[in-house]
């Protein structure tokens, strides 16, 4: 059982930035592929990026060039830097633990892009 709580959401105006944190809980969290899902109003929930275990990372391309995730083994974190806001990111944000048999994710955190 791995628990994720993230943290770092809120309100931005367009072209600002925000950084989204990910705290496992995991042991053996460096195994794990993690992820941040987004999830707007009435849209199905999709994968922003994700970051395996040895540290590849994929993106969705609306994202590309502005996004960027990251890891700490050490400290069981997963990070998303967001640059370059737009309205069309505003969603709820989720953190995804996939690997070893399961997949985990956190409560979510609300991200608002707006002037």
């Amino acid at each position: 059982q791995v628990q994720l709580v993230e943290s770092g959401g809120g309100l931005v105006q367009p072209g600002g930035s925000l950084r989204l944190s990910c705290a496992a809980s995991s042991t053996i969290f460096s195994i794990y592929t993690m992820g941040w899902y987004r999830q707007a109003p009435g849209q199905q929930r999709e994968l922003v990026a994700n970051i395996a275990s040895g540290g590849f990372t994929n993106y969705v391309d609306s994202v590309k060039g502005r996004f960027t995730i990251s890891r700490d083994n050490a400290k069981k974190m997963v990070y998303l830097q967001m640059n370059s806001l737009k309205p069309e990111d505003t969603a709820v944000y989720y953190c995804n633990a996939h690997g070893f048999g399961g997949n985990y994710w956190g409560q979510g955190t609300q991200v608002t892009v707006s002037s």
